[in-house]
């Protein structure tokens, strides 16, 4: 490991520590008050059915979602595609589509869409409270450019930039955020290390032609523009552990926790398990805790998943699914991720 490397490692390490130390589990009040909560959405079958737990070990394109650091853990010999379809519940659903491309040793690029679909809402307004006849569909779509390199061979760094555009009827906002990420791997230990700061970035604040109020005044009518106060985006710090006891050259099991510091949340832990037999039949699962006990915030309980990978040729077909249990019964609605992934 170069001097370079050194630098690069000790300050994401003082960054984590400052965040860790000065940053505290969002309170009670802060709830549901963050800008794009799109953003906390997860992507993918892997990740999502061990609940990011395995943030040192994510590798492939599912990674520019949970820790891009492991974009560069790459695979197969040139890149990766995947589709993703979640159904959320109250009948909301999420498409992904990404992909990324080895650059030689400059490291490895990615870029996705993310789009979330809350369906059609029927228009009120003050002086029409039960409707004025006008149906409008929200739409939210997330940009992300994400870049990986292999800086020696246990250290993995990696970024993302986002663009986040909200739109509701004629009302809109328009943003960016980033996130940086490491892995760091511990080679015949097994053991492995991963953090990664998610979501920073600037306020978002809703604008458009849907917040003029036309008023009268002494005769005359004027329009003003109803001024919205900006929301900060949900920026989180993750940590994460991981470790791959070496059962024989068949089975294969990944041991993971992390835990995750939000602004708007409480602290959160979490644990996961995935087994693999010949890297060709993976089973999965996880389990969060947080640290408030009171809290009870989360919609979502344990996760489970399967997945499967299969060589055809020169490329490799790889199908996960996964399961969130809903704790709040009165959504009497699934929340299920189905994945498709092509390595080439």
């Amino acid at each position: 490991m170069n001097l370079t490397n050194i630098k690069i490692f000790l300050t994401i390490l003082l960054v984590a520590a400052f965040v860790t130390n000065t940053g505290f589990g969002g309170p009670r009040n802060k709830l549901g008050t963050s800008a794009a909560p799109e953003l906390l959405i997860p992507v993918g079958s892997i990740g999502t059915s061990l609940s990011g737990s395995n943030l040192s070990t994510i590798s492939g394109i599912e990674s520019m979602y949970w820790n891009p650091a492991g974009l560069s853990a790459l695979s197969t010999k040139t890149g990766e595609v995947m589709f993703s379809h979640m159904n959320y519940f109250a009948d909301m659903k999420m498409e992904y589509l990404g992909g990324i491309a080895k650059l030689g040793n400059l490291g490895v690029l990615g870029i996705s869409i993310k789009s979330f679909n809350i369906g059609e809402i029927n228009e009120t307004s003050e002086i029409q409270p039960e409707g004025t006849g006008v149906v409008f569909k929200p739409t939210y779509i997330i940009a992300n450019l994400g870049i990986a390199r292999q800086m020696t061979d246990r250290i993995r760094f990696g970024a993302n930039v986002k663009i986040i555009n909200e739109s509701v009827a004629s009302v809109s906002a328009t943003g960016f955020g980033f996130d940086f990420g490491i892995q760091y791997t511990g080679g015949k230990t097994g053991l492995s290390f991963g953090i990664v700061l998610k979501n920073l970035g600037p306020s978002l604040t809703f604008n458009g032609a849907g917040l003029d109020r036309t008023f009268e005044i002494n005769g005359q009518k004027t329009t003003q523009r109803v001024i919205l106060q900006s929301f900060d985006l949900p920026t989180n710090l993750e940590i994460g552990v991981g470790f791959a006891p070496k059962l024989g050259k068949d089975n294969f099991v990944n041991i993971s926790a992390a835990f995750q510091n939000s602004s708007f949340s409480s602290d959160e832990y979490r644990f996961g398990l995935e087994y693999s037999y010949k890297n060709f039949f993976y089973l999965r699962g996880a389990v969060s805790i947080f640290a408030d006990k009171q809290s009870n915030e989360s919609l979502f309980g344990p996760t489970f998943g399967a997945g499967l990978r299969y060589p055809l040729g020169g490329i490799t077909l790889g199908f996960d699914y996964a399961y969130r249990i809903v704790n709040e019964s009165a959504f009497n609605t699934t929340n299920q991720f189905f994945t498709l992934n092509v390595g080439f």
